[in-house]
């Protein structure tokens, strides 16, 4: 099931390959007791779930030690799929429904994941800042960008300055409104061939 994973990203090493193998067991078992992913979708988890999630890798290798907040992560997404992918940075992951969060907190546990941290929060209530905050679609951006524009260290050593990586399809630019003009859009189909990536983007918004 992983192929699709080692075709993007062949270096990854037989460890990381090893978790990412283990994901599908852990969410079929949880997902029939807590619905996290749409039953339909639970077969095609790499691709849509994984897969997606690791868009965001396409567009930024976090070096260690970097800080990194996923915002409504549901049952661990992209949050759980980049922390295996970068096990030197630090992921803090929220979501307000605390059902999701238990789900998180087994999966990490049963990965061995030592660099993931969950809290059944809302991101206004997270007292710490961080270099970089993912999140997949949770809501429109001007309202996202409300929850975490104060969540920011000002120290920045990654290849982009600290910000957003957004997951999000479609056309943006009535979305974004004001927030078009600075935010860069990569587009996964670019990296990626299967058909549901064409209107897939990851979008990076410098803070």
């Amino acid at each position: 099931m992983t192929a699709i994973l080692k075709k993007y990203f062949p270096e990854l090493d037989s460890k990381r390959l090893g978790q990412f193998e283990q994901l599908y067991d852990l969410y079929n078992v949880w997902n029939s007791r807590i619905n996290v992913i749409s039953r339909k979708d639970i077969d095609l988890l790499y691709e849509r779930h994984v897969l997606h999630s690791l868009g965001i890798a396409k567009v930024m290798s976090f070096k260690s030690g970097t800080k990194v907040l996923d915002v409504g992560t549901g049952g661990g997404f992209p949050g759980i799929p980049l922390a295996i992918m970068f096990p030197e940075s630090d992921f803090c992951l929220v979501d307000s429904i605390g059902k999701k969060i238990k789900v998180v907190e087994e999966v990490s546990s049963a990965l061995g994941l030592k660099n993931v941290r969950a809290f059944h929060k809302r991101a206004e209530e997270i007292n710490e800042k961080f270099h970089f905050v993912v999140s997949r679609a949770v809501t429109e951006f001007p309202e996202f960008y409300k929850w975490i524009k104060d969540k920011f260290l000002k120290e920045n050593f990654n290849d982009l300055p600290n910000g957003i990586l957004y997951l999000k399809g479609g056309d943006l630019r009535e979305e974004f409104g004001r927030f078009y003009d600075k935010a860069k859009f990569y587009e996964l189909k670019e990296f990626f061939e299967e058909e549901f990536f064409e209107t897939k983007k990851v979008v990076y918004y410098k803070i």
